[in-house]
């Protein structure tokens, strides 16, 4: 991609724990609360934004192209055109992604990018068996017809299958997304304790970035049933190691001889929330006169093992590596999505291992040691939580805020993605 990115600005909503403060905001909801606040931060007639681009994995069933129903009902033009993404967790990212192709094209000038999950509102599904019982009992014609279908149902037929559920869990491979992170703390490893410690570490950074007032920077406070929500519901300022290493597992272990590790305390949460971006080329940013708060140079998707999933960062920063002859050390922060503290630390693990590199990476040497006082500097989604359709997008919208707020810089932004891939995205301000 030849010309740069501009993020002229970005938005999003609080981040809540799913069934909890926002259960009762549908997704179209969330994502025209997060559109119609970015408009009026920006201060731009509506009409000049041509495209929105949204990423969403559990597309709601009344709003089948989201980000369509997103645009018009947060007051945008007819004439302005939308579609959604889906790429798993790295959707929000994808999104901007795709916005970034669309103004490279020429079919846009001024887009919206963003993200955005209702995981409260992912519907419970029915059985096959009672899916066909039913059918049978509607086109039935007569009484008797009628009776003999409803008399054919069965308790069983009555269970219900949580798309939540089948949405975590990897058909290729079997494994849901925490056992997908037990193979990765077997491999690697990974202490129980190491991971509850990442977790806390999470919490504190997240903690601290709400007391310091980082974090309401780019939250939209939204009103919900007349009360105001205008903080992520999920960092916990009282967190101890002590309270982390009471919870229990709940995964299976990876090898019959190690004890499960991964509990949620050490995972992220299971979340609500959407992410919103203004962008456009650079030579546009300058024409309207709008200093971005950052920039994108580049981004790479790469695949990898659905077994071993949560390393996808480490193929898609080495992939972002070679097509830019950068390094690791050239780079002032880092976020990776904590989807699993065990997760993040394997990735730390895979990027400073030799024999990892030339295994799997097709390098001699390793990608680097990442600092961990440059990694997630305000937090992750152990703290934050990771709506999935949304994270892509919020990752950067923070690491954007992040560089800026230390005078500028250059950073990744990187998510692992269930099905086995990665996403990365160089972000940078000067």
């Amino acid at each position: 991609m030849n010309e740069r990115l501009a993020i002229l600005a970005g938005i999003r909503t609080p981040q809540a724990k799913a069934f909890g403060a926002l259960a009762d905001v549908p997704a179209v909801a969330l994502g025209r609360h997060a559109v119609t606040a970015l408009m009026e931060r920006v201060g731009l007639p509506s009409e000049q934004v041509e495209e929105v681009v949204f990423g969403n994995v559990a597309g709601p069933p009344d709003a089948a192209n989201i980000a369509r129903v997103i645009t018009l009902m947060a007051g945008l033009p007819q004439s302005t055109i939308a579609h959604t993404v889906n790429r798993n967790c790295g959707s929000g990212m994808e999104a901007i992604a795709a916005a970034w192709q669309a103004i490279l094209t020429g079919r846009s000038k001024l887009a919206i990018a963003g993200g955005v999950e209702s995981m409260s509102n992912i519907p419970m599904l029915l059985s096959r068996s009672l899916q066909g019982k039913l059918m049978a009992a509607a086109r039935a014609k007569t009484y008797w017809q009628k009776l003999r279908a409803w008399a054919a149902m069965r308790p069983r037929d009555f269970k219900p299958m949580h798309g939540l559920r089948l949405g975590l869990t990897d058909p290729v491979c079997g494994l849901n997304m925490g056992e997908t992170a037990e193979v990765l703390a077997a491999e690697f490893d990974i202490s129980r304790q190491d991971q509850d410690q990442f977790a806390l570490d999470s919490h504190r950074r997240a903690v601290a970035a709400q007391q310091a007032c980082f974090l309401s920077g780019e939250i939209a406070p939204i009103d919900v049933g007349g009360k105001p929500i205008e903080a992520d519901i999920g960092p916990r300022s009282g967190q101890t190691l002590e309270q982390l290493a009471a919870l229990r597992p709940i995964f299976r272990a990876a090898h019959p001889d190690r004890q499960p590790t991964i509990t949620a305390g050490n995972s992220c949460g299971i979340t609500d929330g959407a992410t919103a971006l203004l962008v456009a080329a650079e030579s546009t940013a300058a024409q309207l006169g709008i200093a971005p708060l950052a920039y994108v140079r580049r981004v790479a998707v790469a695949g990898c093992d659905p077994r071993r999933m949560g390393l996808g960062p480490v193929f898609a920063m080495a992939k972002l590596l070679r097509e830019t002859g950068m390094e690791i050390s050239d780079f002032d922060l880092f976020e990776i999505n904590e989807a699993f503290a065990a997760q993040v630390l394997a990735c730390l693990a895979a990027m400073d291992s030799d024999a990892f590199a030339q295994q799997y990476l097709d390098r001699p040497h390793r990608l680097g040691a990442v600092d961990r006082q440059r990694l997630n500097v305000h937090g992750g989604a152990i703290a934050l939580g990771h709506p999935v359709g949304a994270s892509g997008a919020r990752i950067v919208l923070t690491l954007a805020r992040a560089l800026r707020q230390q005078g500028g810089g250059i950073g990744i932004a990187s998510l692992c993605i269930g099905g086995g891939q990665g996403m990365a995205m160089l972000v940078e301000t000067q």
